[in-house]
This record gives structure tokens, sequence and C-alpha cells, in this order.
């Protein structure tokens, strides 16, 4: 059974640190690229993607963000008292998401070619997947710096390694973090344990991606986006 989700997670909580003074008065989802707030371009692609329910979290500048998502129709997972990370962040927000495998999406990055939230629906499998990871070679990971994240085996199953960036877009089955005793924690901790149960896969996207983490990168991405057009 493929069953594809129709929820998604919107990861808008954290600080920014590494944007500077873009980041000292708002939140990084509101930092602009090509003129619009980068929040803006993953409600593009979840749009596009044709998903029925959104969830946003927030804390840093948590009022700039509920202000800006208004009429959405994006719910909101309210951590302005503590921050959670991302496994943490994602376990509070399955009340809002609804039950089974979710979407996620980091908002510090942008794309082109086809939706990556689409080819994750497309290429999501329940009876044997627990995770589904978009990827990107770690040749065509602009703005990124590193030697990637994973290796991808024949058979699509991921291991850590090099190879292959994670690009913060993928399909995952929240019902093991239920197992983690931490509050705060990185949602890798769940990875761990679906590599090494064999049902973590990876998806490589076909298009652009770049990680607008720092302010550099801003100029990197608004020059993907314009040869895009």
């Amino acid at each position: 059974m493929r069953n594809p989700p129709d929820a998604l997670m919107l990861y808008a909580a954290g600080f920014g640190t590494r944007m500077g003074a873009l980041t000292r008065n708002r939140p990084k989802p509101l930092v602009e690229v090509a003129g619009r707030p980068l929040i803006d371009h993953a409600l593009d692609l979840a749009r596009g993607a044709k998903i029925d329910r959104m969830v946003a979290n927030v804390h840093w500048q948590a009022d700039q963000m509920e202000a800006h998502l208004a009429g959405t129709g994006v719910l909101i997972s309210d951590e302005r008292g503590r921050i959670l990370e991302t496994g943490g962040g994602l376990r509070k927000a399955t009340a809002l998401l609804g039950p089974g495998p979710v979407l996620t999406l980091n908002t510090d990055a942008v794309w082109t070619g086809p939706n990556v939230l689409s080819a994750l629906k497309t290429g999501w499998d329940g009876t044997r997947m627990s995770a589904l990871l978009a990827l990107i070679p770690v040749e065509r990971a602009t703005g990124h710096t590193g030697k990637g994240d994973f290796t991808l085996a024949p058979d699509g199953t991921i291991r850590r390694g090099e190879g292959y960036v994670y690009t913060g877009a993928q399909i995952v089955d929240p019902a093991g973090l239920t197992a983690i005793p931490e509050e705060v924690f990185s949602i890798n901790l769940l990875w761990d344990r679906l590599i090494a149960e064999g049902r973590a896969f990876g998806l490589i996207h076909q298009g652009g991606w770049c990680d607008v983490g720092r302010p550099e990168s801003i100029p990197l991405a608004e020059a993907m986006l314009a040869d895009a057009r």
C-alpha cells in the first residue's frame, strides 16, 4: 500500500543564527529570496503538490510568523515556551497533522525543477518505507558545504556517509518518535533507528536546490531561480 500522505510539517521555528543581522529582528523563513519570503517559496511547493493539511512550528519571532501565515490555512504548532528541534517539534505537531506518515519541509531552501513534494508522494511505499528522504548529489548542492550526509544503495536504502545531501524534504512515519524519551531532540535519532531496520530510503531530486542558511547563499539562490525561468 502506497498511501501517500496529505499532511505537511513546515519547519519554521529556528533562530537562523547563521543569517546574522538578517534574522536579528525577524525569523529566517521571512528572509527574502527573489523578492519573496522563504516561507512563501515553500508554500508554493505545498500548493503545487496539493497538500491538504499544513502545520508550521514557531518559536523565534513567533508573532511575525503567525501574522504572515494568517489566512493561508496553515495551522500553528506553538513552541514559544521551548524550541523542540526537528524531532521534538514533529512529535508535538502530530496532534495537528493527524495520524500516519507525513511530509516535512525545511523552509530555508529554494528549489527548481520537478516539485519535490509531489515526487516524494509518488515514490512513497508504506509497505517498505518508514522514511523517504529527498537527496541531491553533493556536486549539485548549491550553497552547501561538506561532503554529504548519506550513501544510496541500488535498492534505494540509505546509510550514513558521503555523496548525497539531505535537502530538507521527506516523508516520514512519526510513530517511532513515541519511543524516544527526550523532549528536545533531532529527527536524526529516528532516522538512525529506521536506517538500522532497512526502512529508510532516498529519492534523488531531479532539479536544482540551494541551501539558504547563510547570507551569501541568497544571491546563489536568486541566480538559480533566474536560470530556471
